[in-house]
């Protein structure tokens, strides 16, 4: 992740996701003093394996997409190891340690509100309703870092059309999953928990946004939105609802976690 680089770093030089991997793979073969000198830093990972994760589940059949930038790809250790998600920490180092047993079966996403067919979906029904596309998107923050990720998934689109929307539906509601016991975080009243975003109807229906279940051509991990998020690459990073699609969350039966999608008529305003 680009966080606050200095100007002389490339984004060419950034490690790629498979040099790390296997950089990391002959160190612990390989855990002897020259090995200890020449990759200091690296070794100093490996002494905190709480903090990196190993790859996730392989994703099937992916599809090269149009819509992706040409742009070198911000290293996997990056992307997973420093994360805004108050769900679990405000500390951007803790979420990936803080997630790492947080359960992402089962799972549903509601549907409702100005639709024709309200929807109750599970994990795998949603995830098999279109081939999955790797969408290459940068991402800026307000906070001085930008990002390069290879996400898995396909447009939102598909999911709304699938309820059959109402034309009278004007804004889409995200609710993200409340759960305290999971989610440390949410003991603290940083916000008004649950976490509540929104889109106008052709924000959410443009093409770009993205219903997202990988990056990286693996299962998301958990403190990158697992089980099923979703990415808006032309807005800031807060629009980009997590585990409701598993990081926003909804207020749903605690024995079966999930999210919501609610169409309506009227924008709300988030203070």
């Amino acid at each position: 992740m680009l966080i606050k680089k200095p100007a002389d770093i490339l984004s060419s030089e950034i490690t790629s996701k498979g040099v790390y991997l296997n950089r990391r793979k002959f160190l612990t073969g390989t855990a002897i003093a020259g090995a200890a000198v020449l990759a200091g830093q690296v070794l100093h990972d490996l002494a905190s394996p709480s903090t990196i994760f190993a790859m996730n589940a392989k994703i099937n059949g992916i599809q090269s997409s149009p819509f992706s930038t040409s742009e070198n790809i911000t290293s996997f250790k990056d992307v997973t190891n420093y994360n805004n998600y108050y769900e679990f920490s405000t500390d951007k180092y803790q979420p990936a340690s803080l997630a790492k047993d947080f359960k992402t079966r089962p799972w549903t996403v509601t549907i409702d509100g100005l639709v024709n067919k309200n929807q109750v979906l599970d994990l795998d029904t949603i995830i098999k309703m279109a081939a999955p596309e790797e969408r290459i998107y940068r991402h800026r923050c307000v906070e001085g870092w930008s990002i390069v990720v290879p996400w898995v998934g396909f447009s939102l689109s598909k999911l709304i059309n699938r309820a059959e929307p109402l034309g009278k539906a004007k804004f889409v509601e995200f609710t993200t999953i409340n759960d305290p016991s999971q989610m440390p975080g949410m003991r603290v009243p940083v916000l008004d928990w649950p976490y509540v975003e929104g889109l106008r109807i052709d924000e959410a229906m443009h093409p770009l946004a993205l219903l997202c279940f990988g990056m990286y051509g693996e299962a998301l991990p958990n403190q990158d939105g697992a089980p099923l998020r979703i990415v808006v690459p032309w807005k800031y990073g807060f629009k980009s609802a997590r585990r409701l699609f598993a990081s926003a969350s909804p207020t749903l039966s605690r024995s079966i976690p999930g999210a919501r999608l609610r169409l309506m008529t009227m924008a709300f305003i988030r203070m």
